[in-house]
């Protein structure tokens, strides 16, 4: 099963641009990921800037897009990263996600990827059809 690992840290929330974190926190996550890589469960990962830096919502309506510039002062539970695991069960996502070097500030999503499997037969059959 495939999981990703959304973290929301709280100072996202008011970065200003051109905000990084400290070299502490850039250790222990390395550290981290580090154990990810060694256990052979990881597929992915990366660090976002806040949105103050360079940051863009592109909505939809009426099949138009709008591109509208950050910062967006109301934004709450910020996104500043994410990893890609692959592991056997939820319980396992769930180890890891509690292993995640964080100030009390830090919250982290845990979801599910979708997998061929979650859809019908029919629908796979045509999945694997498109794919070809």
């Amino acid at each position: 099963m495939r999981f990703m690992m959304i973290q929301f840290p709280k100072v996202y929330e008011t970065a200003k641009p051109g905000w990084v974190p400290d070299l502490k926190d850039i250790e222990s996550t390395r550290k981290y990921n580090e154990e990810l890589q060694k256990a052979g469960v990881l597929l992915a990962l990366d660090g976002l800037t806040p949105p103050a830096t360079m940051s863009a919502r592109v909505t939809f309506k009426n099949g138009k897009s709008k591109v509208t510039d950050g910062p967006f002062p109301e934004a709450k539970e910020v996104v500043g990263g994410f990893w890609i695991i692959q592991v056997k069960s939820r319980e396992e996502a769930l180890e890891w996600a509690s292993r995640i070097p964080g100030q009390d500030d830090l919250m982290v999503e845990v979801r599910r990827l979708f997998d061929i499997t979650d859809f019908s037969a029919d629908v796979q059959e045509k999945i694997m059809e498109l794919e070809q």
